[in-house]
């Protein structure tokens, strides 16, 4: 693979791979898709992906992969990734001894979910904009501040300052279960305290959430039959995702890469 570095930020020099130009107008609409801290990560990332994406579909034409047909939603160029990928990556079966082995290294965390009663004031910040963010993140420690040292009334100031429709409610947004809010946000629901304001700001693509957790109903654990299902899933997905970037590691090995260091690559289709 042939890299040329140059300005170490995505998209401040031309990006070509094989000779073909990633455009700043591609990474422009690209970045909205992978939100970050900063907007800089978040170009960096964006321009990672198209050029995973043109790697792809530069060996999925070579491979004459580009008369499949679509199947539901996809593009044509969506098709022709998926196509290469289900040729050239396998998906090896994990069997019961593989599953055993997994679910007793790991039974801590095969539970049922936790549901949380929880409230929160959003300060909305885009993840592109530096400047607002901070403005964001200075402003929930102060609120912060009032809520744990002075008392203040989570349900005034949620009223007064969140920007979340929960705002009319005082900031309750009841009880949240798996798959009901962004990833970060959940993650974070576990591991705060009940019956107080947490003591930072949870980030998120959406900005800053100071959160109020009122009851925390904690998750059983699972059987081995009952955890086997997401078990196997998880061992497919894995093996899966290692194939796949193995798999763009070889294509770039073999492409000649300029404007940006391609050492960390995954398909869009599984990220």
């Amino acid at each position: 693979m042939t890299v040329q570095m140059h300005d170490p930020r995505a998209g401040s020099a031309d990006i070509r791979v094989n000779g073909r130009v990633i455009s700043e107008d591609s990474i422009n609409r690209e970045v909205q898709y992978h939100p970050a801290a900063n907007l800089r990560t978040a170009r960096r990332n964006a321009a990672t992906a198209l050029v995973v994406r043109e790697l792809l579909l530069d060996e999925a034409e070579r491979q004459g992969l580009s008369e499949i047909t679509p199947e539901g939603d996809e593009t044509r160029e969506e098709a022709m990734i998926r196509e290469l990928l289900d040729r050239n990556v396998d998906r090896p079966e994990p069997t019961e001894a593989d599953c055993r082995q997994w679910f007793d290294a790991n039974r801590d965390k095969l539970r049922t979910p936790d549901q949380h009663e929880v409230s929160h004031i959003l300060l909305p910040a885009p993840p592109d904009d530096d400047e607002l963010r901070d403005q964001a993140r200075k402003q929930s420690k102060e609120l912060i501040r009032q809520l744990r040292e002075e008392n203040a009334s989570f349900l005034t100031l949620a009223r007064e300052h969140s920007r979340c429709p929960s705002a009319e409610e005082g900031g309750h947004l009841g009880i949240i279960a798996r798959g009901q809010t962004t990833p970060e946000f959940e993650r974070a629901l576990s591991r705060l305290p009940v019956g107080e304001v947490a003591e930072h700001a949870v980030e998120s693509r959406y900005g800053f959430h100071i959160v109020l957790i009122h009851h925390r109903d904690e998750g059983r654990p699972l059987d081995f039959e009952e955890a086997r299902p997401q078990i196997e899933s998880y061992l497919v997905e894995s093996v899966y995702r290692r194939g796949v970037s193995q798999y763009i590691s070889i294509l770039a090995g073999q492409a000649e890469i300029q404007g940006i260091d391609l050492d960390a690559a995954t398909s869009p289709l599984v990220q």
